[in-house]
């Protein structure tokens, strides 16, 4: 049987309907975490988010775990600032973060709108700091320090053509991190990452399910295969555990490799 590295502690996952956030919530909840979970969708998308949402918080409850659902837009202050108090009047406590909502949108970097170009930084980007201001202010004024994680992606540090913004996000995100763990060392808060690869998760419909497109994805990858959610949650309850508790200011690239300059296995620069 698993230890329970997270028991009687207290998780908020933005993001965390589905994908890999769905998959940190109950792994947080198998460690023996609370979990609230954040979410935002509107029309015909919200009925379909409730219902993963309901799955999820059902998995939960049947680990023994309490859970709780905050609808919010993470790139709006307010409704942050709302989400927060709402989990805290619930709970009275929050003890890891889990900045996990993004979104990508494919457009080669002439053909980029400045509202598609804001909205993704709005949403990666601001909403991961406007998130961790939140709790950092929480984290001081009950003292005993906490936990943020920010789920950022092999593309902080590998360009993505036709994915600027989303690559200029993630980048952003990996400075917040090194920062903030910087700024916070000595009143016992730590900031960590995690870069995901190249995951099975609904936001790569359009490659997971093609097999000539998985399998072109997949050449790329040292490992030879995309990984999995849970694979990913792995990571993420590790940081947010005691087991991690020298660690901050990282980002753990959760890749298969990717990162590793995969082209370079064969020496085609240096021929013998």
């Amino acid at each position: 049987m698993r230890m329970k590295r997270l028991e009687g502690r207290y998780a908020l996952v933005t993001g965390g309907s589905t994908g890999i956030g769905r998959a940190i919530a109950i792994r947080f909840a198998e460690e023996g975490a609370n979990v609230a979970i954040n979410y935002h969708s509107s029309g015909e998308e919200a009925e379909i988010t409730r219902d993963e949402v309901n799955e999820a918080c059902s998995t939960i409850r049947e680990l023994g775990c309490e859970e709780m659902v905050v609808q919010a837009n993470v790139a709006d202050e307010a409704d942050v600032r709302e989400m927060f108090a709402r989990v805290l009047a619930a709970w009275g406590r929050i003890d890891i973060l889990v900045n996990n909502a993004g979104i990508q949108k494919a457009a080669p970097t002439d053909d980029v709108e400045t509202d598609d170009f804001d909205h993704v930084l709005a949403v990666n980007l601001r909403g991961a700091f406007l998130c961790a201001r939140e709790a950092a202010r929480h984290f001081l004024a009950r003292g005993g320090g906490g936990v943020i994680i920010n789920n950022s992606s092999v593309h902080q540090i590998i360009p993505k053509p036709h994915y600027a913004p989303y690559a200029i996000s993630k980048a952003g995100m990996g400075n917040l991190t090194r920062t903030l763990a910087l700024e916070y060392a000595g009143r016992g808060i730590r900031v960590n990452a995690v870069g995901p690869g190249a995951i099975l998760t609904p936001i790569n419909t359009a490659w997971k399910d093609n097999p000539e497109k998985k399998a072109e994805v997949e050449r790329h990858i040292p490992l030879g295969r995309a990984g999995t959610p849970d694979e990913i949650a792995a990571v993420f309850a590790f940081l947010a555990s005691d087991d991690a508790s020298y660690i901050s200011g990282q980002t753990i690239y959760a890749c298969g490799g990717l990162t590793l300059y995969p082209d370079f296995r064969t020496a085609w620069s240096s021929p013998e």
